[in-house]
C-alpha cells in the first residue's frame, strides 16, 4: 500500500504521537459527574500524578453498564491522553468487558505483539512504543486502574 506507514515506522510513530497530543490537548470526558455512582483516585507513587474518575451506571439491563465516565488529572500528556481515549471507549461496557479491555492494552504497552494486532484496541494502538519507555506505562493505566477501582 503506498503512502501507508507501516508498523514502527517514524511516520507512524509521528502519526501516533500527534493523536496522544491531540487528547492531551483537547481531552475528552475531563470532569466530574456530578450524579456519579461511583467514584475513585488512583496515584502514580513513582512520579505523584493522580487520575480521579467518576461514573455513572446503567442498571436497567441484564448487566451493569457504563452510562457515563468522567476524570480528573493534572497529570502528564500519556496520563491524560490515555484517560481522554479510556472515556471514548468504556461507555456502554460491563466491568468485565472494561477488565478485558484493560488487560489487552496493558499488554500492548509491555510491547506484546499479539496485542500490536488487536484491531479492538482502536486508538489506544497510539500508546505501542510506550514499550520503549516501561517507566510511563503505569502513566498511561492511571485512569484505567482508577476507573477499576471505582467499577469495584
Amino acid at each position: 500500500m503506498t503512502g501507508t506507514p507501516l508498523a514502527g515506522s517514524a511516520a507512524l510513530d509521528a502519526l501516533y504521537q500527534e493523536q496522544i497530543l491531540e487528547h492531551y490537548r483537547h481531552p475528552h470526558g475531563k470532569g466530574a459527574l456530578p450524579a456519579a455512582d461511583a467514584t475513585a483516585t488512583v496515584r502514580n507513587p513513582l512520579c505523584g500524578e493522580e487520575a480521579t474518575v467518576t461514573v455513572a451506571l446503567d442498571r436497567t439491563g441484564p448487566h451493569v453498564r457504563v452510562l457515563d465516565v468522567r476524570f480528573a488529572s493534572d497529570g502528564c500528556s500519556i496520563s491524560q491522553a490515555s484517560a481522554s481515549m479510556m472515556t471514548d471507549l468504556v461507555r456502554g461496557h460491563t466491568a468485565t468487558e472494561i477488565a478485558a479491555l484493560t488487560d489487552r492494552f496493558a499488554a500492548l504497552l509491555h510491547g506484546n505483539a499479539p496485542a500490536t494486532r488487536d484491531e479492538g484496541l482502536g486508538p489506544l494502538h497510539a500508546f505501542a512504543t510506550i514499550s520503549r519507555v516501561p517507566a510511563r506505562i503505569p502513566c498511561a493505566l492511571l485512569a484505567w486502574k482508577a476507573l477499576a477501582a471505582a467499577l469495584r
